[in-house]
């Protein structure tokens, strides 16, 4: 385990720009950075990126982010970037040359934070990139996806053991905002994390409010959509979610009818496409 200087919150502070931890934060980013294994249960919004992003810069080395999102790598990276650290990702929406651009910045020491999707974890040249150098901390995000209990279960993530066995000294922190007790007991077996930590923040969401209404027609169902966005500011934005993808496009055409600025985003589109979509949504500046 690497040797840590920093005072966290002064990192809070000056990278960030908070003057006080949430819940528990603090015990958390404490546990870490005493060497100790962790697993978080934390609400969305909760903070919980905060809770490896703090020791990751209290720390020697790099801190390897495991995420199966490319679009939230992305988000989370720009935002890094902006703060002024250093952050990177790996994934599928690189370039060959951008990827190998990556990987030379991790070998020199230029990259502090490093998102990669849990199958490029197990690609033997990133394997060996990681072997050769300094690796302080592996964060395991939206762990609830080890666990075939959990709703959102990926296979890939059954291999995540092998952090355990080619890194056996590098501290781990899993997170999710969802498991049951049956999921955490999986989490931790899979993960080869049967000692860590535990600890649960409360799940009260002041700030998110559940509306239930009946279900109507089709057509009337559409137009209530369309009163409920328009009950909003024009420079506010939202999502709607749907259960497939023909409604996804359904849903974003009929709206754009009624003149409301509206992209569909899903699965099914290309790379560059959802990446255009996703950065017009996140600056509010699509037609």
């Amino acid at each position: 385990m690497s040797e840590f200087s920093y005072d966290i919150d002064s990192v809070l502070k000056e990278t960030f720009g908070y003057s006080d931890f949430r819940s528990n934060q603090r015990a958390i980013i404490n546990n870490v950075l005493e060497g100790n294994d962790t697993l978080v249960l934390m609400p969305t919004g909760g903070g919980k990126s905060l809770c490896y992003q703090v020791p990751a810069l209290c720390l020697e080395g790099l801190t390897v982010v495991i995420s199966p999102l490319i679009a939230l790598m992305k988000d989370q990276v720009d935002a890094l970037n902006a703060k002024g650290v250093e952050a990177a990702y790996l994934n599928s929406s690189l370039s060959k040359a951008e990827q190998r651009d990556v990987e030379e910045a991790v070998f020199f020491g230029h990259v502090k934070i490093l998102y990669i999707s849990p199958e490029r974890l197990m690609a033997k040249s990133l394997q060996e990139l990681l072997a050769e150098v300094e690796v302080s901390l592996f964060a395991i995000d939206e762990a609830h996806c080890v666990s075939q209990w959990g709703h959102d279960f990926r296979p890939e993530y059954l291999k995540l053991n092998i952090i355990k066995e080619l890194f056996p000294d590098v501290v781990r922190i899993a997170l999710t905002a969802t498991a049951g007790e049956a999921t955490r007991k999986d989490m931790l077996k899979s993960l080869d994390m049967q000692k860590a930590q535990i600890f649960i923040s409360g799940f009260d969401r002041p700030n998110i409010e559940y509306l239930i209404e009946r279900k109507t027609k089709k057509a009337q169902n559409l137009e209530r959509l369309v009163q409920f966005i328009k009950s909003f500011d024009k420079s506010d934005s939202g999502i709607v979610y749907c259960l497939s993808r023909k409604k996804t496009e359904d849903y974003a055409k009929f709206l754009r009818s009624k003149k409301l600025k509206a992209h569909a985003y899903h699965a099914g589109m290309g790379i560059k496409e959802r990446e255009q979509v996703q950065q017009t949504f996140l600056n509010n500046d699509g037609a």
